[in-house]
């Protein structure tokens, strides 16, 4: 992880990060249509960057690499996420570069077989995060 810098850690930071997060998340809700399902990825993968930074904040480590999010979470957290969760957390992040970068419009039935392992991927970072919250540096 040659992206990832070791800082002060961060509680702060993490906090407003978490709060974005579950903004975001709960906002999720009010997109349903087909034509929005580019949005509901990309927000799903943006909901856990946002977790995943807030959780290095509370470590002291910043990167602007996603990719070393990504890995951060899978070496310092094997116990808390599959090998499956990681892999759906990087594909969430190719698909987002697609939407954002090229304007492709990801097909429903992706959403359909993986929003239930999306929102338990959430749903772990959320707890996880709150974990390292509450808990006294």
């Amino acid at each position: 992880m040659e992206n990832l810098i070791k800082i002060q850690p961060d509680r702060e930071k993490a906090r407003s990060l978490a709060a974005l997060a579950d903004l975001r998340f709960n906002k999720l809700k009010v997109y349903t249509e087909e034509k929005e399902i580019p949005l509901i990825i990309e927000w799903y993968y943006e909901v856990i960057k946002e977790l995943i930074t807030s959780i290095l904040f509370i470590d002291g480590y910043k990167t602007l690499s996603h990719k070393d999010l990504i890995k951060y979470l899978k070496i310092n957290f094997k116990n808390d996420f599959s090998y499956s969760n990681v892999m759906l957390i990087d594909q969430l992040r190719r698909l987002r570069n697609d939407i954002v970068y090229y304007g492709v419009f990801t097909d429903s039935s992706y959403l359909k077989r993986n929003k239930q392992d999306i929102i338990n991927v959430i749903s772990k970072l959320f707890e996880l995060c709150n974990k390292k919250l509450t808990n006294k540096p």
